[in-house]
């Protein structure tokens, strides 16, 4: 299930610039621009982590931190152009789980929203053996198989593999492909993947030109297929 994300923070240019970046990384954003507003769309889409700005007209974020905390333990990331810590450090008090100072890179929100929501979820327990159909990966070993047959991949392609064989069905963009297996994506190396892939797939697929695996999802992305 995709994640949601509430964004809230009243400079319409930075609630752009985030929403563009998690969206490409994969999760469903929800917005607000004001205290009350995200109070409101936060009982009615319930997401699972909160973006908040502290500098909010009215309401300000520290207020609408103390009242999610009141009906909610869902993580919060405040944002701050303070530069007192005495402000961040009653923020997290409070009950927000990170800050980021402004200005900050979008990708930063990606990391930290990534870390956060692992941190609530706890991290999960690693399987030793990933499969799926025909093919199988000893992850501690590193070593990939096609129907007991050892395939030959380069650490790229096995990372890939990897991550499309733990959710086959689900389709992955090129860009939370790379942050997936680098961690850190940046716009215009997105299109390395299909490189991999193309020599991924010569290496996995009967017919690289008609694959049963490794399905490309035109616009969009690819997506491990399980017979």
């Amino acid at each position: 299930m995709t994640q949601k994300i509430l964004v809230v923070e009243d400079e319409l240019d930075i609630i752009k610039l985030v929403r563009a970046y998690l969206e490409k990384a994969g999760y469903a954003v929800v917005t607000a621009t004001a205290g009350q507003e995200a109070l409101s769309v936060f009982r009615h889409e319930r997401p699972n982590l909160v973006i908040l700005d502290l500098n909010l007209p009215g309401m300000d974020g520290l207020d609408v931190c103390r009242a999610l905390r009141r009906q909610s333990d869902v993580p919060i990331i405040m944002l701050t152009a303070r530069l007192d810590e005495t402000d961040r450090l009653i923020g997290l008090e409070m009950g927000a789980d990170d800050y980021i100072v402004k200005p900050f890179s979008p990708r930063e929100v990606v990391a930290r929203t990534r870390a956060v929501l692992r941190r609530a979820e706890g991290e999960p327990v690693k399987p030793d053996v990933i499969a799926a159909g025909e093919i199988s990966l000893d992850m501690p070993r590193r070593q990939a198989s096609k129907v007991g047959r050892p395939l030959d991949l380069t650490t790229m392609e096995f990372d890939l593999l990897a991550v499309l064989v733990a959710h086959p069905g689900q389709v992955f963009t090129r860009m939370l492909l790379l942050e997936q297996v680098q961690e850190t994506a940046y716009a215009g190396y997105e299109r390395t993947i299909d490189a991999h892939i193309k020599n991924l797939r010569a290496k996995l697929e009967d017919d690289p030109h008609n694959p049963r695996f490794i399905e490309t999802v035109r616009g969009v992305g690819y997506r491990f297929i399980q017979e």
